[in-house]
């Protein structure tokens, strides 16, 4: 399985996503620009250009023809996936944290981060009316790190600063439940293909996959290092993979094999680690898996996203008891 190795950024990685047939990916990084790529062979279709800050997070929706970002300028953009046309610039009093288009793509998510007096919101805007007002809502409690919608869009799961993640209903702003579930900062939250589950990725070295209704901790994996990202396969194999690293600024002190950075697959059933995938000098910072489980690509603090095709091997593989 030799990596593609995707030259477009100078800063590291942010965000890394698969469109809906996963024919493009696009990512995401500190140095202001968007690109996106073909996935199987690694050639970079082109970018979006208009950020002035760090690009945190990005979505584009199931036909392919919108892209939403969110930077640390806070700005939020819609884009013309076809030919890089900014069409709807939002402003914000903060950074724009978390974007993500609703299931039936007639609705945007937005979170921003509480700084400088200003609360933290959760905005929901309208995408087939978009110069209408989104409905804004300031949520209590710890600062929300990561969030994405619930399935067929009936509320928002929400991931936080002290470790818990929330259920959020999306017409009252308020918690419906709430569950303490890592001892760090949640990093990442990936839903399952039909959104009844989802995994997350902490600092406190563990990931974990949740029933979407009740919150209820379906499986633990954990590891000896920081996770910054985790995802789930969408079928072929049982597998999840998390990835991470130790802290950035730690890394000039220790060679590449002492700082882990490495993407670990794990049986998602049986809870055992399966391999590593080697290859980037710094902590990954996202990871992304093809809708038909057949390629993956990570994202690094070193600026290069990884891309990789399975050989044939991997999908006979079967895991022994």
């Amino acid at each position: 399985m030799r990596p593609i190795l995707l030259q477009g950024h100078e800063r590291s990685l942010t965000q890394i996503k698969y469109n809906r047939e996963g024919d493009l990916l696009f990512s995401v990084s500190k140095d202001h620009v968007i690109n996106v790529w073909y996935s199987h062979n690694g050639e970079r279709l082109g970018t979006y250009h208009g950020h002035n800050g760090t690009v945190w997070t990005v979505d584009v929706n199931s036909t392919t023809t919108f892209l939403v970002s969110g930077s640390a300028d806070n700005k939020a953009k819609l884009w013309d996936v076809s030919n890089g046309t900014c069409l709807k610039s939002w402003e914000f009093n903060t950074a724009v944290r978390a974007i993500q288009f609703s299931e039936d793509d007639k609705k945007i998510l937005v979170v921003t981060e509480p700084r400088m007096g200003f609360p933290a919101t959760v905005q929901i805007f309208d995408v087939e009316n978009i110069d209408s007002d989104p409905v804004i809502f300031h949520p209590e409690g710890p600062k929300i790190t990561v969030a994405a919608w619930g399935p067929l869009d009936k509320d928002i799961v929400v991931g936080c600063e002290n470790g818990s993640v929330a259920l959020m209903d999306p017409k009252t702003g308020k918690y419906i439940m709430s569950q303490k579930i890592h001892e760090a900062t949640l990093m990442d939250l990936q839903m399952s293909t039909d959104r009844t589950y989802f995994i997350t990725a902490s600092k406190d070295k563990s990931a974990k996959i949740l029933e979407t209704s009740s919150l209820e901790v379906l499986k633990t994996y954990v590891t000896d290092t920081p996770l910054n990202s985790a995802a789930i396969f969408p079928k072929i194999q049982e597998f999840v993979v998390v990835g991470g690293g130790q802290e950035a600024m730690d890394v000039t002190r220790t060679s590449s094999r002492q700082g882990k950075f490495e993407c670990r697959f794990w049986h998602k059933i049986l809870e055992e680690e399966v391999g590593r995938v080697r290859g980037h000098f710094g902590p990954i910072n996202t990871i992304a898996i093809h809708p038909d489980g057949r390629s993956f690509a990570s994202g690094g603090e070193d600026g290069y996203v990884r891309l990789h095709h399975f050989d044939e091997d991997f999908f006979t593989f079967r895991f022994q008891i």
